[in-house]
């Protein structure tokens, strides 16, 4: 894999890791990409706010405060919330290094985001039932957070390289058995209402 995005120094290389070359990531989508969001969701959670104006409903938003002590590197993140006008704020650390391997396994993306930020997000805002769309899966952080949660949900990932990549972190995760699965199992209450579909 290739670096994204030139003038990285060896040590913001060695702490970001090593990633395709992508275009995907050099401009702002159009206005029509977000016309066709409020289309198809009735809610929205739009990462990268402070680096584009998509706030709704009179700017509810979301910081999640990363500490990534790196002077090159954003210590926070804004996400625009479509169905609140208050900021609420999230401080999950996202540093580099051995606590994040640990914690998340290898980092495939570069905007790669830890699936406890999306738990955070299901866990406050989503309700029962609600059906989970991701148009920018990157490494499937959400898509594990819902099967872990048993939301159902839909995932998009328009490179093909992340694409596989994501989409072989998702299955080795839900290869995995967890602890309530196995309870749930023995007491005969199978039932895994949840269904995760990525394109």
């Amino acid at each position: 894999m290739k670096n994204g995005g030139g003038g990285k120094t060896k040590r913001n290389r060695e702490q970001c890791g090593d990633y395709l070359d992508v275009t995907w990531n050099d401009h702002i989508p159009a206005r029509e990409y977000f016309e066709q969001l409020i289309r198809v969701s009735r809610e929205r959670i739009i990462w990268g706010a402070n680096y584009f104006n998509c706030f709704e409903n009179g700017g509810g938003a979301l910081v999640w405060y990363k500490n990534m002590g790196h002077p090159n590197l954003s210590n926070c993140e804004i996400a625009s919330l479509s169905f609140q006008k208050k900021v609420d704020f999230v401080h999950l650390n996202w540093a580099s290094g051995f606590y994040r391997r640990m914690k998340e396994g290898e980092v495939i993306h570069p905007c790669q985001k830890p699936v406890a930020l999306y738990k955070w997000l299901l866990t406050n805002y989503a309700k029962p039932g609600d059906l989970i769309l991701d148009t920018h899966v990157g490494s499937a952080s959400s898509l594990i957070a819902c099967h872990d949660l048993g939301f159902s949900a839909v995932g998009f990932e328009i490179d093909e390289e992340y694409y596989k990549a994501s989409k072989q972190r998702l299955k080795d995760h839900m290869a995995q058995m967890r602890i309530e699965d196995m309870s749930n199992h023995i007491s005969g209450e199978d039932d895994k209402p949840e269904q995760i579909t990525m394109w």
